[in-house]
């Protein structure tokens, strides 16, 4: 008996491991939003993006997609566009938090190939094609399940690191998720960025000479 729990467990963990490797494959063959490292410290970086074009749609806070917002998003790369393209999945998956004045949104990053060619239109309600104009941004990686308390408290760590550096950002913030639903807390790839706001270059003086 002992013997076949031990078997059966065997082959519970191989199917994890199995899975895990998969999710992580699968992932890593995905095209990635470009930006370029211009400083790291730990877990926080900040990086240069450049403009990208996101397919959105609304999106409840904290959902994960399960408000339909994923799907929405989904069907529109498997083809419910005026083209009926099916256009690849990319990572990450952004997740700009909503105010008193805008509704939350999801947006999928639209391949760099795509957005040259010129990018389908929408069939599906809801979904609408955006620019996410860009610019250096103060970012914080980290893991676990993303909801709302772990983002508040990694976004305050990372304002707390860009004021020791008198960095100024944006009053807004936006997060980013690299992985499928299913896949294990620990495992997970996850970001909050904040925008930096641009710095001033100070006005040149000039000099006159007074003859007499």
């Amino acid at each position: 008996m002992r013997k076949q729990m031990f078997y059966l467990w065997g082959i519970v963990g191989l199917s994890v491991f199995v899975g895990l490797t998969w999710t992580v494959t699968a992932f890593a063959g995905y095209e990635s939003a470009e930006y370029e490292v211009v400083e790291k410290d730990g877990n926080i970086e900040i990086r240069k993006y450049p403009d990208l074009t996101l397919v959105s749609t609304n999106s409840e806070t904290d959902s994960e997609g399960k408000d339909g917002s994923f799907m929405r998003l989904f069907s529109y790369i498997s083809g419910a566009n005026e083209s009926a393209q099916k256009i690849a999945m990319t990572t990450p998956v952004f997740m700009e938090r909503g105010s008193a004045d805008t509704k939350a949104t999801m947006g999928f990053v639209v391949p760099q190939d795509v957005a040259t060619a010129g990018v389908p239109k929408p069939q599906g309600e809801g979904v609408s094609i955006n620019k996410r104009k860009g610019g250096r941004f103060a970012v914080i990686r980290f893991s676990g399940r993303m909801n709302a308390e772990l983002v508040k408290s990694q976004e305050f760590k990372l304002r707390n690191w860009m004021q020791s550096r008198e960095l100024e950002g944006e009053k807004t913030s936006e997060s980013a998720g690299y992985d499928p639903p299913f896949t294990p807390g620990p495992l997970r790839r996850n970001e909050v960025l904040i925008r930096l706001k641009e710095m001033t270059p100070p006005e040149s003086t000039s000099s006159s000479s007074v003859t007499d």
